[in-house]
């Protein structure tokens, strides 16, 4: 499991001249020892005593609420809240006089990269999921040239080129496949190959509506959809592997890869689905397992950061701190947000949903 402050960060929060209470055991899982956090300058306790008389608690995912009666009377929480899912804790949280501040809601502005926890994530689930594919799959994948023959390079096909699926090129990429990569934003074509893959892309079809607000992918229109269909289906049958990453917020993962594509792949090829958790890109994905269907491997994690706490918390750590440090006012001692950046991560204030995202 990630967690949401390293030593470093303590020791950046301290700096400011914050007090830091950490819980016991928070970071074991990420390769953090709880005398670390002492060294770094942080009580370590209870989850009940450091949450009590907090002013600001920090979280990966939104912790529950009865963890939070203690808090200070609105006590901001930065945190993972899946705000269009999980609605009613949002609600719980309004109800409660707590400032919800949902991290996944960060603008992606130029002067708020280093503090979006969505791309620093997705890049490092971009990669594990290609590691894991390739595990997966049993087979090299770069071309090997030896004295009993050649081996053949792996074909690796990305379908959702966000920062994940940029990652996950490249991974495939240093590994040594042949990688092709696909995606409803046509802006994204020059990415993919200044990567070194193959651009997959429907042309000359009207309607497409792949390029949304905040550089986000939206839903495709009817006649888009069933022209990419078509090719895609073409193009899969020829993959070993084929690693799906398209979500699009608030709403169910689009399905790309259909049972009938999966009848198509060769027998021992592999499809892993980022979204799984959203409800999959691949028909037929189930968290945390791996499906054999038609001879094809189908497999993706509930959550994939996590398979690389150390590094993931760290960076999800860095967004914590580049967030609220820029705002930080030295006479009040702690961070005042901004109308940019505060109004778009803000969910709750005063016993109010006030994010414009989240009316009606």
């Amino acid at each position: 499991m990630r967690v949401a402050a390293t030593p470093e960060t303590v020791k950046k929060f301290i700096a400011l001249g914050a007090v830091v209470s950490v819980e016991a055991g928070a970071g074991l899982a990420a390769a953090i020892s709880d005398e670390a956090y002492r060294e770094a300058g942080a009580q370590v306790c209870t989850a009940a005593q450091a949450i009590k008389g907090a002013d600001i608690v920090l979280g990966v995912q939104a912790p529950d609420l009865a963890l939070l009666k203690d808090a200070n009377p609105g006590a901001w929480v930065a945190a993972l809240f899946d705000p269009f899912v999980q609605k009613d804790q949002v609600n719980a949280y309004a109800k409660a006089g707590l400032e919800a501040l949902s991290m996944e809601f960060m603008p992606r502005i130029t002067r708020a990269q280093s503090m979006d926890v969505l791309s620093s994530q997705s890049n490092l689930a971009g990669y594990k999921a290609v590691i894991a594919a390739a595990d997966q799959y049993g087979r090299a994948f770069p071309m090997m040239m030896t004295a009993a023959g050649t081996v053949q390079a792996a074909r690796v096909f990305v379908m959702g080129v966000g920062v994940a699926g940029l990652q996950a090129i490249a991974t495939a990429r240093r590994l040594g496949a042949q990688v092709s990569a696909t995606d409803v934003r046509s802006a994204t074509k020059e990415q993919i190959q200044s990567l070194g893959a193959k651009p997959i892309f429907v042309e000359n079809v009207a309607g497409i509506e792949g390029e949304g607000s905040g550089g986000y992918a939206t839903e495709m229109s009817p006649e888009y959809q069933a022209a990419q269909a078509e090719l895609v289906s073409s193009h899969i049958a020829k993959q070993d592997i084929v690693i799906t990453t398209a979500l699009i917020p608030g709403r169910k993962a689009p399905r790309l890869v259909s049972d009938a594509q999966i009848a198509s792949m060769k027998p021992g090829s592999v499809l892993f689905d980022l979204a799984v958790a959203q409800g999959g890109n691949v028909e037929g994905s189930v968290a945390d397992q791996v499906i054999e269907k038609h001879g094809v491997f189908i497999m993706g994690y509930s959550n994939t950061p996590a398979h690389l706490a150390a590094d993931t918390s760290a960076l999800f750590a860095r967004n914590h701190y580049n967030f609220l440090s820029a705002f930080w006012d030295k006479e009040q001692g702690r961070p005042v947000l901004d109308e940019e950046i505060g109004n778009a991560v803000r969910l709750t204030q005063g016993g109010k949903i006030v994010n414009e995202r989240l009316a009606g």
